[in-house]
């Protein structure tokens, strides 16, 4: 029994029907039937491109309908502008110049309203991409730019069936901020970045004149046309978590928050709408702790240590200028990283200004106990220095020496004294040449004495001013011990809370 076997081959224009008959000599013979396509087979296998859709809106390079105007059938009809803003990258930060550089990604939907077709009849094509110069686009304004930046951007939109427009875009931005340094560098920064339309409102009112008269006299007509609307596309929860998942850098801040908001402000009669979009971040300061805080904080212990080097010696007073102009170049260095104007004074101002005043009266103190040191005897100093040594060496009689020293020292000038004048007066009354001779070793021993006097008198002196330099170096030691530990405490407080 010949069993029968059909195979469809489909040409372009054409069908080739093969059937197979009973065999003669071979075990079937195919026989070849062409046809004309059918209708229903035709619409099975309808090849579309993006071309056609074009061609049915006639969206042409030469056709101008599509991008002149603002793209609704009805002018009382608002735009709707659905936007997202995501923050990909903190770039840069400078306190200087209050600028805030973030690179973002904006996503951006409206509905044209001049733009639809039926899927079904285009093979199933739901959107296609066209160049930008063929469709109106909004006007997205940026009110804290200041400088734009030439980037890489797409070339196409994209465009549904529906009439939506899509747009996608990553933008360099260089905006104002302005930025709160109290407590740099612990401080946490917020940036806005305001988006709006720069020429449609979102609620015009519009006055025109009336044909008709009342009394001579115009009347005037006033009716709203409500022209651009913005809403954000996502919540700042959203905008928030998209943004931490497509973040590439950061620098020296951590990305905290993204928060979005609306707001509405009115302008000679019109209403226009924004949205504002807040970037909350947080500086790291390790880097400025270690290159700035730190060596600030090792100069004043160096200036604390240099209580410890004797008065006497110019090493001291040195050492202090030293310290001094070593904290001079850290502040020029600070002068370089803070704003001019700011309305707060920032902690760290105060904390290097409060030590560079503090190592400036310690230097003034030092100026002052060196003063008082170098009007004492240098006698008095020596003593002064070998005064322990002499201690430890001489503990087991000191005090006996003393008091007989000062016993015999007190005999020996009060006996001169009673001895020279009775033989003075013999000599005197006497008139021979060892009287002269006498007179003359007289004289000499009187001055000597004198000058002893004098050298005693002195010494007294002396030690009145190395006390003097003693107990104001040791009052103002504790009170500069004082004023730093209550100030580091309290600046640093200040920072932390």
């Amino acid at each position: 029994m010949p069993v029968a076997l059909l195979l469809l081959l489909l040409l372009p224009g054409k069908i080739l029907l093969l059937v197979p008959f009973a065999p003669t000599s071979l075990p079937w013979e195919p026989v070849c039937v062409c046809a004309a396509v059918c209708p229903g087979v035709a619409a099975s296998t309808q090849v579309c491109s993006y071309q056609d859709v074009l061609e049915h809106l006639n969206l042409t390079a030469d056709s101008s309908a599509f991008r002149l105007t603002r793209p609704v059938l009805d002018h009382r009809r608002p735009t709707v502008v659905q936007l997202d803003i995501i923050l990909s990258a903190i770039l840069a930060v400078t306190e200087k110049t209050q600028t805030f550089i973030p690179f973002v990604w904006t996503l951006m939907t409206w509905t044209n309203e001049r733009i639809s077709w039926d899927p079904e009849r285009f093979c199933g094509i739901r959107e296609l991409s066209v160049p930008k110069s063929l469709l109106w686009k909004p006007d997205l304004f940026i009110y804290e730019m200041i400088h734009k930046h030439e980037t890489a951007t797409t070339p196409y939109y994209f465009m549904s069936y529906n009439g939506n427009v899509y747009s996608e875009q990553v933008m360099k931005l260089v905006s104002t901020c302005q930025m709160d340094l109290h407590k740099f560098p612990f401080d946490t920064q917020r940036c806005n970045i305001t988006v709006g339309s720069a020429i449609h409102c979102g609620e015009c009112v519009c006055l025109h004149f009336s044909p008709l008269t009342l009394r001579r006299s115009r009347v005037f007509l006033l009716h709203s046309v409500k022209e651009m609307r913005f809403i954000p596309f996502s919540n700042s929860t959203r905008a928030t978590q998209f943004s931490r998942e497509v973040m590439l850098t950061q620098g020296d801040w951590d990305f905290l928050q993204l928060m979005v908001t609306s707001r509405n402000f009115s302008f000679k009669d019109q209403q226009w709408e924004q949205i504002i979009y807040t970037f909350t971040m947080k500086r790291r300061p390790l880097l400025h702790i270690i290159n700035f805080l730190l060596p600030v904080l090792f100069f004043l212990f160096l200036d604390l240590a240099s209580f410890f080097i004797s008065d006497h010696r110019g090493e001291k007073l040195g050492f202090k200028v030293t310290v001094l102009l070593a904290m001079s170049v850290l502040l020029l260095i600070l002068n370089d990283i803070l704003p001019s104007t700011s309305n707060k004074t920032p902690l760290i101002a105060t904390y290097c200004i409060v030590i560079f005043g503090l190592m400036l009266l310690s230097l003034l103190e030092a100026i002052l106990v060196t003063y008082l040191v170098d009007l004492a005897p240098p006698e008095s100093v020596g003593l002064k220095e070998d005064k322990q040594e002499e201690a430890k060496a001489d503990a087991w009689d000191g005090e006996d020496r003393q008091t007989s020293s000062s016993s015999v020292c007190r005999v020996t000038t009060c006996e001169t004294e009673q001895e020279l004048l009775p033989m003075a007066e013999q000599v005197i009354g006497a008139d021979s040449p060892e009287s002269r001779v006498t007179l003359l070793i007289l004289e000499e021993l009187r001055k000597l004495q004198n000058a002893v006097k004098e050298q005693l008198s002195g010494r007294e002196e002396g030690r009145k001013c190395l006390q003097w330099a003693s107990r104001i170096n040791k009052a103002f030691f504790i009170f500069y011990l004082a004023a730093v530990s209550l100030f580091l405490s309290f600046i640093f407080i200040e920072w932390m809370r």
